[in-house]
């Protein structure tokens, strides 16, 4: 199998040594080079990296990568075999290609473990981390150009868990008709909602929407998948990332 996992990076960092990796410069237009392969090659939205975080790598790689599987990992945030604490126990256990041809014989997509908020549904949550509107408006488009996807928008929205990160690993021909689908909805997004107001966390819309659209393609294709671990390579501030969540609910 080819297999081809971009790790989407904007800085210098430890990188996994097995031949499925492909290290790429998320939102290099304009940047300096890292020594990895940027985003900004070939047909491509690099400039709109701020907005559309990791999805300038999975929009470069439709346009542009060649291979039999395609996915999307970050540079901090893997799939892995076991739940550890310890770091470096983290970078050991990350899948390596035998991993991904071993699961991949059986299944065509590979998502992150389910994440679960229990507390609110998936649509709650969006909208009371940032605006409803551009939810609204999501939903409006899926309504107007892909309707037969309604359904399952509505069924996503109201589950009080998701399949998170922009993280995957497709086959190609399921990952150009996903990525045809997704971009064809963000692209019209970005024509009906105003922005230019936001703050830098709130500007980065279309790749936090994206996140919820992933769910609503699979549910309607239902395509079998196979959820797998996901691990975070730094120590994570539990407390500070609890203090925000209930910020978050109160101030809105």
């Amino acid at each position: 199998m080819n297999i081809k996992i971009l790790v989407a990076t904007h800085k210098k960092y430890w990188m996994p040594n097995d031949e499925v990796y492909l290290p790429i410069h998320v939102g290099k237009e304009g940047k300096q080079d890292l020594g990895y392969i940027g985003d900004n090659t070939g047909d491509n939205i690099s400039i709109k990296n701020p907005n559309y975080c990791e999805l300038t790598a999975i929009y470069w790689a439709w346009k542009n990568l060649k291979a039999d599987y395609i996915g999307l990992v970050h540079y901090r945030r893997y799939f892995t075999k076991h739940n550890f604490r310890n770091c470096e126990k983290k970078k050991r256990d990350i899948l390596l290609k035998s991993d991904f041809e071993n699961i991949l014989k059986d299944v065509d997509i590979i998502v992150p473990d389910k994440r679960k908020y229990y507390i609110e549904t998936i649509r709650s949550h969006y909208n009371h981390s940032y605006y409803e509107k551009d939810l609204n408006e999501t939903e409006n488009i899926i309504k107007e150009v892909y309707p037969k996807y309604s359904t399952a928008f509505n069924k996503v929205m109201n589950r009080t868990w998701a399949h998170m990160f922009n993280m995957f690993v497709m086959r190609k021909d399921y990952f150009d008709e996903y990525c045809e689908w997704l971009f064809t909805i963000l692209f019209e997004l970005e024509k009906r909602i105003d922005i230019s107001n936001y703050t830098v966390m709130e500007a980065r819309v279309f790749g936090f929407i994206s996140e919820l659209l992933l769910d609503v393609w699979l549910e309607t294709k239902q395509i079998e998948y196979k959820e797998i671990n996901v691990s975070f390579m730094e120590k994570q501030n539990w407390i500070k990332k609890g203090f925000l969540f209930l910020k978050r609910k109160i101030l809105n």
